[in-house]
């Protein structure tokens, strides 16, 4: 009886611990999530007095969606991909979404309220033009008020109830230049205006019900167009000619006829220089810039222009929007200082004022890009206005009643660089209150998980459970933790802005806007670790480099950023006085921990960072040691270079150096084209480089940091897959020495193409591309093994020591070296590629693929063996090797990051914990996903939902069972002596 009841006792506990595995209080605990949109191009407001108040945007990131007017949630969006771009959006017959992208080529509606496709319509295009989307005001179902879209040289008219075509009108005359497509209220004719040749205007008068041509006219201008045109009215135009001096105002009239008038700009501006239209719309007036400044020109009844009123060159304006009583009116933002400031004035009477607001403003925002305002109306009857406005660095704000609404850091949809920074060390002590609050946190937390382990827990009691466990796992601290799991991901944005993400809960700790004292915003801006203090240098903050150009050429002049990492500032900041085409970071640092960096330019000049003594000295030190190598990808040529001499003239200086060619490769341009590059991380760290085979021998690796991986492809099939046949077109992968330029290895894929995503580590690359024979996506493993160190076999010699495996190795020896490979068939299409990486590189390698779905999948190194067979051996399979199948399985439960989605998938970035069984993993595109992985699962630590309650008790248990069993032995056997 006792035994019974001890085995129940035991069962009952352990159904106990399993049914206390609960998803829904672990969901967050390891991983987040964060959707964003982009930088927004394009908004219309829909505030009906029925439904919810939205707004709906298009996007750089070509994401069209709908956004909570109240709080900035979204309410859907889609991302079109890449290849998609928007041109326009707009809202007709008040419950479709209508978009144009494709350079005028796909026009689709979507369902307002939940964002359905409702019809889609591919239009013909024969080349490339300015796209114009044009959806009628009237909200009646009618033939005869269609909307309008020009692309590819073609005009179509598309009902808007089911996306048919009804008309289309070929516009493909040589040199003409659709300008604006324009239909008047109540009007049956359609004007097209366009330029022919850019020094004729062109007016067509088309019938909307048929698309035949009624009128042409075409007025001749000697000095042509500029192509910069802004519509003040459904009847009027006005464009600039090619000086950029006059201004030219067509106006169409009644009964069909077209005017033109000429206007200089220095009639209307004195001292006036190059002008430029603005793109924002006015009713009968224009923005234009000239000499730094916005001038606002009125276009009278007969086309004449006459200034009003001039601002300052950093206002942003809006289109104009109609108010109450026949009124129109428009808002214009500028930031001063830490505020901006927001004035709605009516067009027709600028000196009427309808709204002045100030807002306090973050300075790292930047200036303010764009503005999108909306009226409505307040309990007293008067009109209120809302203000969607866009920053400098891509987030979006909305202002109302002198206050942000709420704001959308929509920067991070367009990160282009990513570092890793440890927290600070915590600091000594807590204070008393403190460990009385966890203890009481302590005790509560345990009585509801025992109620969860007993299955008494309420939905309440569940979520104060996740609650909590959010709280007690400390994992949002600001301080590092001894298992490596708290750390900032540095990320850096198209829009030159920095931002450091936790990785407990993904929030922004800091961000800042980079400035440069030599130019607004620098451009092509990276990113690289520059000090990173170890014990010894504890007091020195952690610290990053951004280096930047200021303008978009190659040659522009460089600018290096440097920000601390645990407080977010701006360093310094300065302009390097030369340009910038590779910067390398070196393997060495000085007594402050900085990494010494060096930067070519376009002379063929490198130069050292820090510019210090100690830097100097070292390097010295190493001068003759020190290579690098640059592609070419135009010209399909590789050049290595190796240190020369210090550079000699008046500017230079003694951080400056100049280099020699050391050797070249160059892909005959007839027969290859250069599709791919990549090299090994330089700080992943590789725990042994012997490796045992199943027949006891013993393979060395080849690692060496100074291999390349080179792909390349005929050029017929550097275009999209399937544009050549196999015969045309041929994949080869080269594994190139940079010291030497020795090509280690050569692999030739007859009938494949790219794209090729590869990815490098340790002596193994793994690379992803097509194959135009089987119709399939193929992925290929390499594995390079040194067959130098063979001898080193013998246990005796390993024990004397007599063995080189510590004998220095040169690139410049003639490399002992074999490979084994193997090909598998992989069923998705690949957007990047990325490995696992450990602190001590002990756990097992997996591999992480974004896949075309915008999902990461893990997939086990196992399954890219090259040793493996149809038919493994014992041993084999006891080593772990799986039998050999034509192609990789794709298995649900390896997708890490389960039903999400990434959107816009672009880079993935994994960095090692503490713990030698956790990896982190960051991976960014138009949204960004976080989460910490165990590819050989956590075998050096408890997880982190173990219930120490729960052992606890059941410790508490065994021991009362044990008692109790002793008792009733004690006692059976006192009954049996009496007997």
């Amino acid at each position: 009886m006792a035994i019974k009841l001890y085995l129940l006792l035991l069962v009952f506990l352990s159904s106990a611990i399993a049914s206390f595995s609960l998803y829904e209080d672990q969901v967050g605990l390891m991983d987040w999530h964060q959707r964003y949109i982009g930088k927004v191009k394009h908004a219309v407001f829909h505030t009906q007095k029925t439904g919810r108040k939205r707004v709906i945007v298009s996007t750089e990131e070509n994401v069209v969606a709908s956004l909570d007017l109240r709080h900035g949630e979204i309410f859907w969006r889609h991302v079109l991909g890449t290849k998609d771009a928007i041109d326009g959006v707009d809202i007709a017959l008040g419950k479709y979404v209508i978009t144009l992208s494709s350079e005028g080529s796909m026009l689709r509606a979507w369902n307002l309220p939940d964002g359905q496709m409702v019809w889609e319509t591919s239009l013909h295009s024969s080349h490339h033009s300015k796209s114009l989307l044009s959806v009628p005001i009237n909200l009646k179902v009618d033939k005869d008020y269609p909307i309008l879209v020009f692309g590819g040289g073609y005009l179509h008219a598309v009902s808007p109830l089911d996306g048919e075509v009804l008309w289309k009108k070929d516009f493909t005359a040589e040199g003409f230049e659709v300008q604006r497509v324009l239909q008047p209220l109540e009007s049956s004719i359609i004007y097209v205006l366009g330029f022919l040749r850019s020094s004729e205007a062109v007016v067509y008068q088309i019938d909307s019900r048929s698309g035949e041509v009624v009128a042409e006219k075409t007025t001749a201008f000697p000095g042509g167009f500029s192509g910069e045109i802004s519509s003040v009215s459904n009847d009027k135009v006005v464009v600039l000619d090619s000086t950029r001096s006059i201004l030219v105002t067509i106006s169409f009239l009644d009964g069909g006829d077209v005017s033109f008038q000429k206007t200089r700009i220095s009639d209307l501006v004195e001292d006036s220089g190059e002008a430029e239209i603005l793109p924002p719309r006015f009713s009968d007036m224009l923005a234009v810039k000239v000499n730094k400044r916005t001038v606002f020109v009125r276009v009278g009844g007969e086309g004449k222009l006459e200034v009003v009123d001039s601002l300052s060159d950093e206002t942003a304006m809006s289109d104009s929007l109609p108010v109450a009583d026949d009124q129109v009116a428009f808002a214009s933002v500028h930031h001063e200082g830490s505020k901006i400031h927001l004035t709605v004035k009516l067009v027709d009477d600028l000196e009427t004022v309808l709204l002045r607001e100030s807002i306090q403003m973050d300075q790292h925002r930047g200036r303010v890009d764009k503005v999108f305002i909306n009226n409505y109306i307040k309990t007293d009857r008067s009109n209120g206005f809302r203000a969607l406005i866009v920053m400098e660095d891509h987030s979006l704000l909305l202002l109302q009643q002198g206050a942000i609404v709420w704001s959308r850091e929509e920067g991070l949809a367009s990160v282009t660089d990513v570092t890793t920074a440890e927290l600070p060390v915590e600091k000594d002590g807590v204070s008393v209150a403190k460990v009385e609050h966890t203890l009481v946190d302590w005790l509560k937390g345990h009585i509801l998980k025992l109620k969860g382990s007993l299955l008494l827990a309420s939905p309440e009691d569940v979520a104060a459970i996740q609650e909590m466990r959010m709280k007690s796992s400390g994992r949002s601290k600001l301080t590092r933790d001894h298992n490596g799991f708290r750390k900032l991901f540095i990320a850096l944005t198209r829009a030159g802005k920095l931002f450091a993400l936790h990785t407990g809960d993904g929030r922004i700790v800091w961000s800042v806007l980079l400035n440069s004292p030599a130019c607004a915003r620098p451009s092509g801006v990276s990113l690289y670790q520059w000090q990173v203090p170890h014990h010894h240098a504890m007091d020195e903050n952690p610290s990053v480099l951004v280096v930047g150009r200021c303008g978009s050429d190659s040659s522009s002049p460089g600018v290096l950023s440097f920000v601390d990492v645990y407080t977010g500032k701006e360093i310094s900041s300065s302009d390097i006085g030369h340009s910038v085409v590779q910067v390398m970071p070196l393997p060495f640092t000085d007594s402050t921990e900085q990494r010494l960096h060096l930067i070519a330019d376009t002379d063929g000049h490198v130069h050292l960072y820090p510019k210090t003594s100690e830097a100097l000295s070292i390097f010295q030190r190493e001068f003759q040691n020190v290579y690098w190598y640059n592609v070419e990808d135009d010209k399909g040529i590789i050049r290595g270079h190796g240190m020369k001499s210090s550079c000699s003239g008046e500017t230079a200086d003694e951080y400056c150096f100049t280099t020699r060619e050391l050797w070249t490769v160059v892909f005959p341009s007839e027969s290859e084209k250069i599709i791919s590059t990549l090299t090994r991380k330089p700080n992943e760290v590789v725990h042994t480089q012997a490796k045992v085979s199943t027949d006891q021998d013993v393979l060395y690796k080849y690692v060496s940091r100074n291999l390349l991986f080179v792909a390349t492809v005929s050029p017929k099939g550097a275009g999209e897959i399937g544009s050549v046949t196999p015969e045309e077109s041929a994949l080869v992968v080269y594994l190139i020495d940079t010291i030497t330029g020795r090509i280690l290895h050569r692999l030739s894929h007859q009938g494949c193409q790219g794209p090729v995503h590869a990815v490098f580590s340790e002596n193994w690359v793994v690379y992803h591309y097509f194959n135009l024979r089987a119709h399939k996506y193929e992925v290929t493993v390499v594995e390079i093994y040194d067959q130098s160190r063979a001898e080193n076999k013998n246990v005796w010699k390993l024990v004397l020591g007599k063995h080189n495996l510590t004998a220095p190795i040169s690139s410049y020896s003639r490399p002992e070296m074999f490979t084994k490979s193997q090909s598998y068939f992989f069923p998705q299409s690949v957007k990047t590629i990325a490995v696992t990486s450990t602190a001590k590189g002990i756990t097992s390698k997996q591999l992480l693929i974004g896949t075309i779905g915008d999902q990461i999948l893990a997939l086990d190194k196992r399954f890219v063996d090259p040793r493996r067979t149809l038919n493994p051996s014992q041993a084999e399979k006891e080593e772990g090797i799986i039998p050999l199948t034509d192609s990789l399985p794709i298995i649900p439960q390896s997708y890490i990051t389960h039903s999400l989605k990434v959107e816009g998938l672009r880079g993935i970035v994994t960095a090692p914990a503490k713990l030698e069984s956790t990896t982190h993993v960051f991976a960014y595109g138009v949204d960004l996903f976080y989460t910490r992985l165990a590819p050989s699962k956590t075998y050096d630590s408890l997880t982190d939902d173990f219930s120490y309650a729960l052992l606890l008790i059941t410790i508490v248990a065994l021991v009362a069972a044990i008692y109790i069993t002793w008792a009733i032995s004690e006692k059976k056997e006192l009954s049996e002596k009496w007997r």
